[in-house]
């Protein structure tokens, strides 16, 4: 595939510094504003019901992530999310966890029906779980699926109308009838925490300069798994690469994407 179409995105991205409000976990709140700033944008992290939809007006995009859930975050994500679909912005939705608790799945499940969703990404299991086929999450880790992740993704972006973006060691993104493969990362950002919350935060970057979601959420991974790989090059293990991500990711260029992008139709 040609690579030129997400090193363009990825330069908008750069040249605009769009704002991305997250309404996210409290876990790796910190990383999700700093790999923001890092992949061009700017970050705004307002969870609070009384702000949180005139915050979501004033963005390029809206993050929202339910790994330290509870009923008034929920709340402001309803208030920050209709705020969003009035103002036309791209909501990008993290279901972490959901299959593992019936407060996470139905909260998840509650999002997608009172508001308009962009992209979803999660990991197989999550994903599985939300499409109904037989998934397994333990805590928010993927535990197993059964059938085939690529035919899942597709008819649950093609029920939904949502862009689904399906992570794993090789990242499917499909919107029902596009399919990319995205293969760039590297093993040890499954060592720490927070990876998979600071890929979303980079989909908002992109999503925010992109109206083509499959395309934004393919430029997105592909840098940020670009930038993990050149991390693990300089690093000796998890503790040295959580710094050396941050550095890789702000130090990446639009040319850089066009050579080290990994990316395939399927």
């Amino acid at each position: 595939m040609d690579n030129q179409v997400f090193s363009e995105v990825f330069s908008r991205a750069r040249e605009h510094h769009p704002l991305v409000h997250h309404i996210t976990n409290y876990v790796t709140v910190n990383d999700c504003a700093n790999i923001t700033i890092c992949a061009g944008g700017a970050p705004v992290m307002a969870d609070a019901r009384e702000e949180a939809g005139e915050m979501a007006g004033f963005a390029g995009a809206l993050v929202l992530n339910i790994g330290t859930l509870n009923p008034g975050i929920i709340e402001s994500m309803i208030c920050a999310g209709k705020a969003a679909n009035d103002h036309k912005i791209p909501i990008i939705l993290d279901p972490v966890g959901a299959g593992a608790t019936r407060l996470r799945t139905e909260s998840t499940l509650r999002l997608l029906d009172e508001l308009a969703i962009a992209i979803i990404k999660g990991n197989a299991g999550e994903i599985g779980v939300l499409a109904g086929a037989d998934a397994k999450v333990r805590g928010v880790d993927f535990a197993g699926i059964n059938g085939d992740p690529v035919d899942i993704a597709r008819t649950f972006a093609r029920d939904t109308g949502i862009t689904v973006v399906m992570s794993g060691p090789t990242d499917i993104i499909t919107d029902g009838k596009r399919i990319l493969l995205v293969e760039n990362g590297h093993p040890v950002m499954g060592r720490i925490s927070g990876t998979g919350c600071m890929a979303s935060s980079v989909t908002g970057v992109c999503a925010a300069v992109s109206t083509d979601r499959v395309t934004a959420a393919a430029t997105a991974l592909a840098a940020f798994g670009l930038a993990g790989e050149r991390a693990a090059e300089k690093s000796r293990g998890p503790g040295s690469f959580r710094p050396a991500l941050f550095d890789e990711m702000a130090a990446l260029t639009a040319k850089d994407v066009v050579t080290g992008a990994r990316v395939k139709t399927a």
